[in-house]
């Protein structure tokens, strides 16, 4: 074997596992592997495949993960036809080709789409071949449990009887947790299986999550600019965002590719290609990028918006450091995303609502928990966190920046107690509702409400004890049953703190608050570059004497999100000043040069490093909807029209107008105000922007106790700007 891995592969030795896994194929075992990603997985079929008679079928579900095997196998054997696809892609004098080279012994491995072995054909020709073993790849693809479900999948126990009786399996995945491995060997029916866990442990790896704030390009930018020279992917989720933050970093001067599925195959394969060989730095990609990258040097992975399960997150993630070397893993949360991606399942079953629920409620304890993000994963994972064989030290934000602690003791003894009276039965929400003395539907049905345990814990908040109910997880004193996903259960551990408890000092959990939130965290303090309040005054201060200078509300001159960028970016020049969130070109020069000035100053009087890699330049790339908007509102037509025209809703298409008008740019649109308002009305709201302090509109659709509705207000707020600061 060894001699074998020398020849084919160059190695002098195995990895981790691999040469137990590839004794129990060579023996002609069903075999279950779990091994992260960069873990020598794929090694653990070819090299059996290539030393055994016969031809090993590798079921992969990713066109593109086929060819870089296939073409790797191809450059170790002098035989072309040593390894070959077989898909949809082939044409028939190449799927005639595949068969020969099968039928004549020179194929070791075919690579085959899960529905390429649905065809008939294909399960004909199969039955009449030699065949070593099959391998399913990616297997966690079976279970509904899993991160990537393929329906697909599911039929692959029964076309393999169709092709064999006796032929071996092999099912390996990178993620598994305990409820997903048992869905694998239950489906692929190989329940006495020999299965190999290698540790999910990748050391070299730092986790960190950033609150995500409106400043998340420039925390962004400046990241990557910190790390010059290296190579790193950007995750987002939609292929629109892809697009735009790929164009923010290019003008920013960063070495940038977007990666998704709307670009066609040969742009793909063209920016993949530079990647691998580093004639660009930074792939700003959806999930579709990175399967079957191998690129070993990845030194960081971003992901612009959380991942739909701690799967997703560790298989991106596990694209980072594979050679070893650091690797920084960083992701922004926002609560508002994961109620993004709750509203995205709302169409689906209702079974699958509430896997992905739970696969969503794992994120986000993952996110806001302040205990060892490496010890989070490894006890999802199924995996006990051993701290005396080394964890990675301070590897991730949680232990490199403590936060602080409290006893617990009582309140966790309160907590098991009332896991066993309401004898095992609730998830963690249905538990805290009980603690907190919140009654509902499920609560009602099983009378816990009129338990005299019923709200014992509500001198404190649903989060509280949220978060102690994760942490207690952690420590295994409590379980998620497997077969209920999600169902709380003591375990021993548990039962013994009852009796005898012992002290239990609870981290107090990270506060992640609204999007809105300016600080920005840097990796390198763990705490904020955030607004410089001595400078935010000055601002203010200037903002109102030159309003009252110009007999304006201070407003007019530049919003608070105006100020507060700029008392984070220190602008000293016109052009930078107009770069800074909501002033354009226009307003910088209208109202620009005192505050300019201003910043000036203060950067020199004490002596600041101004940040330059903050003053982001934007892309210019609404400048095609700006220009559409303004000519089309000049024409005076319905503004229903031109934003139906432009498929946008109402309110952000307020919005696309609120930007153009708050950066300067007049826009007439009296002709739709005199429709919706007579008058009276809009001398009313005139004179109420007028003499008020601030525009919001919650506060003037308080002051207006509701006469106008949200749009009406937004709609006059242009026209004012637009007249009065413009």
């Amino acid at each position: 074997m060894h001699s074998a891995l020398k020849k084919y592969f160059g190695f002098d030795e195995f990895k981790g596992l691999q040469e137990q896994v590839i004794q129990s194929i060579t023996k002609q075992e069903n075999t279950f592997v779990i091994m992260p990603t960069g873990g020598g997985k794929s090694l653990c079929y070819q090299l059996p495949a290539l030393m055994q008679e016969g031809t090993a079928i590798v079921v992969s579900p990713l066109i593109a993960l086929m060819k870089n095997q296939v073409d790797a196998i191809r450059g170790i054997s002098n035989e072309h036809g040593v390894a070959h696809v077989l898909n949809s892609s082939l044409n028939k004098t190449e799927v005639k080709q595949v068969k020969e080279d099968i039928t004549n012994g020179i194929t070791k491995l075919l690579y085959v789409a899960p529905e390429s072995l649905t065809k008939e054909e294909n399960v004909e020709f199969l039955r009449t071949v030699k065949i070593s073993f099959m391998a399913v790849d990616e297997a966690h693809c079976i279970s509904e449990w899993g991160h990537d479900f393929r329906p697909e999948y599911r039929n692959l126990r029964s076309i393999i009887r169709r092709i064999g009786d006796n032929i071996p399996i092999i099912g390996l995945t990178a993620t598994a947790t305990p409820k997903v491995q048992e869905d694998i060997l239950k489906n692929l029916g190989m329940n006495d299986a020999n299965t190999f866990k290698a540790s999910f442990n990748r050391p070299n790896l730092y986790y960190e999550i950033r609150p995500k704030t409106k400043t998340v390009d420039s925390d962004i930018i400046r990241f990557v600019k910190q790390n010059e020279g290296k190579s790193g992917i950007i995750y987002c989720l939609s292929r629109k965002r892809v697009e735009e933050l790929a164009q923010v970093l290019q003008v920013n001067g960063i070495k940038a590719v977007p990666y998704h599925a709307g670009l066609d195959a040969k742009k793909r394969s063209n920016h993949q290609d530079m990647f691998l060989m580093e004639d660009i730095d930074v792939v700003v990609a959806t999930i579709a990028f990175g399967m079957g990258i191998d690129k070993p040097d990845v030194r960081f992975v971003i992901h612009h918006d959380i991942p739909k399960s701690i799967e997703s997150y560790y298989q991106e993630t596990g694209r980072a450091g594979r050679d070893g070397g650091e690797g920084h893993c960083l992701a922004y949360y926002a609560y508002k995303d994961i109620e993004k991606l709750e509203k995205f399942m709302s169409g689906k079953p209702v079974a699958e609502q509430e896997i992905g629920q739970a696969l969503l409620q794992e994120v986000v304890a993952f996110a806001e928990t302040s205990i060892s993000r490496r010890k989070f994963i490894l006890h999802y994972f199924g995996e006990m966190f051993d701290n005396a064989t080394g964890d990675g030290g301070d590897m991730d934000d949680n232990m490199r920046f403590p936060k602080d602690k409290q006893e617990a003791q009582d309140d966790v003894k309160l907590l098991l107690e009332i896991v066993d009276a309401t004898n095992e039965k609730y998830k963690a929400k249905e538990l805290v509702n009980v603690i907190t003395g919140k009654s509902n539907a499920l609560i009602a049905s099983h009378k816990t409400d009129a338990q005299p345990f019923f709200g014992k814990g509500s001198a404190k908040d649903k989060s509280y004890w949220m978060a102690l109910t994760r942490q207690i997880l952690v420590t295994a004193m409590l379980k998620k049953d497997i077969e209920t996903y999600g169902v709380i259960k003591l375990t021993d551990k548990g039962r013994a703190f009852i009796d005898t408890p012992f002290s239990f000092m609870m981290t107090k959990d990270h506060q992640f608050g609204d999007e809105t939130d300016n600080s920005i965290i840097t990796a390198q303090s763990g705490a904020g570059a955030v607004v410089d309040e001595a400078l935010m005054k000055m601002l203010k201060d200037l903002r109102k004497s030159n309003a009252k200078k110009l007999g304006v509300p201070p407003f007019v001159i530049f919003q608070d999100p105006s100020l507060e960028d700029m008392a984070l970016k220190y602008p000293i020049t016109l052009g930078e000043l107009s770069n800074v969130h909501g002033v354009g070109e226009g307003k910088a020069k209208k109202y620009g040069k005192d505050f300019v000035s201003l910043i000036a100053q203060y950067v020199e009087d004490n002596d600041i490093i101004r940040p330059d890699d903050l003053v982001v330049k934007s892309t210019g790339s609404n400048s095609a909807l700006k220009l559409y908007i303004i000519q089309n509102v000049d024409r005076k037509l319905p503004l229903t029209d031109i934003s139906s025209a432009k498929g946008m809703e109402m309110p952000a298409f307020i919005k696309e107008m609120e930007a153009i008008v708050f950066s300067g740019t007049k826009l007439n649109i009296d002709y739709w105000i005199n429709d919706i308002l007579d008058e009276d009305q809009q001398e009313e709201i005139h004179d109420y922007f007028m003499e008020s302090e601030t525009d919001k509109i919650d506060v003037a659709i308080d002051e207006f106790d509701g006469d106008y509705d949200d749009e009406e207000l937004r709609l006059y707020r242009i026209k004012f700007i637009s007249e009065v600061a413009n």
